[in-house]
């Protein structure tokens, strides 16, 4: 797995989708601006070639810490307490998802007839934006759930004595996170966008008004006809003071 990189690949890819301006619309519903996005996925790549040795057990990868530190901003970010809840209980159950994934399939990666990589991305991903719908819910979920392989396996470590080392979002599981988290936000925004076009825009029942303005397209400014700017009324330039 560590010689084909998909983890890296998908972030160029991104990366370039984001430079023109592709991806405008789910890093608003993400709460991040291009530049903020771009220079994240950078601290990511860069970070993704370093390993930092804590114990002589446990290795932590510093673009994948980041990665994961992004999930978690992005979970911050959510619009209300009830998302926020779901989307703690979305990434337990996707934790829960790729236990019984990784139980079912073998243990051995030649016993399975996929490769993990694909596995626990795919599994995470559907499972992370099932249980956490919203596209903020979707990426923790599945980041948070890919994380959670890698704590159950230093506890496993821990308990039964075996040597050996965890890498802490590195790895494979670095791969595994960027993919479940961008696979996560795909389906959402997908069939978010879908669902949204069939009713004819976002929910608003029971919805803070702020956060379904927000929600909704921005409408295209229109420069006033000649006649218009004449009928225009002038205002006293001191009369919006306490408006």
């Amino acid at each position: 797995m560590a010689n084909f990189p998909f983890g890296l690949i998908a972030l160029v890819v991104i990366s370039i989708l984001i430079y023109f301006g592709v991806a405008h619309r789910v890093l608003d519903r993400l709460r991040l601006s291009d530049k903020g996005a771009l220079a994240v996925i950078a601290l990511i790549i860069v970070g993704s070639f370093f390993d930092i040795p804590l114990t002589s057990r446990i290795t932590i990868n510093l673009g994948g810490i980041v990665a994961v530190g992004l999930a978690v901003y992005v979970w911050l970010g959510a619009g209300t307490g009830t998302e926020k809840i779901r989307s703690l209980i979305a990434a337990a159950v996707t934790a829960l998802a790729l236990f019984l994934a990784g139980r079912f399939l073998g243990a051995e990666p030649e016993e399975i007839f996929i490769d993990p990589i694909y596995i626990y991305p795919l599994v995470a991903g559907v499972v992370g934006y099932l249980a956490g719908r919203s596209r903020r819910g979707a990426f923790f979920a599945a980041v948070i759930g890919v994380l959670a392989l890698d704590i159950g396996q230093y506890i496993y470590l821990i308990r039964s004595g075996v040597r050996g080392t965890v890498h802490v979002g590195g790895a494979g599981a670095f791969d595994s996170l960027i993919l479940a988290g961008v696979l996560a936000v795909l389906l959402a925004e997908i069939i978010g966008e879908t669902l949204e076009r069939m009713q004819g825009g976002p929910e608003t029942e029971g919805r803070p008004e702020e956060l379904v303005r927000n929600l909704r397209e921005p409408e295209v400014a229109q420069k006033p006809l000649p006649e218009q700017e004449h009928k225009m009324p002038i205002r006293d330039e001191g009369s919006d003071e306490h408006e």
